[in-house]
């Protein structure tokens, strides 16, 4: 079983920084969501803003919910560097001065 949800923020590109029960951090896109039937409505950002994790997932009080397993198999790993949170799929690469 994966792990569940344990806080969600909501961004303004319309993405979610979710935290797992496990401590995981990650980043989930919705953009590819916002196309298709009820998430529709989420294009509008003050809805979106509204996201809230219950019960181990992501809802919308407009009834828009997630399922717990895909927040977390299509989520991306997020690497803090000093001045943003970049979601990638590997570490950032280190270059060595010559």
């Amino acid at each position: 079983m994966n792990p569940r949800v344990a806080g969600v923020k909501p961004n303004p590109d319309f993405t979610l920084e979710l935290t797992f029960e496990n401590g995981e951090k990650k980043i989930f896109d919705m953009n590819p969501y916002l196309k298709t039937g009820i998430f529709r409505a989420l294009t509008n950002p003050a809805l979106f803003r509204q996201a809230k994790f219950f019960m181990g997932s992501v809802c919308w009080k407009s009834g828009q919910d997630l399922c717990p397993d895909t927040l977390y198999l299509e989520s991306k790993k997020t690497y803090r560097t000093p001045s943003k949170t970049l979601a990638v799929a590997e570490p950032p690469v280190k270059y060595k001065k010559k």
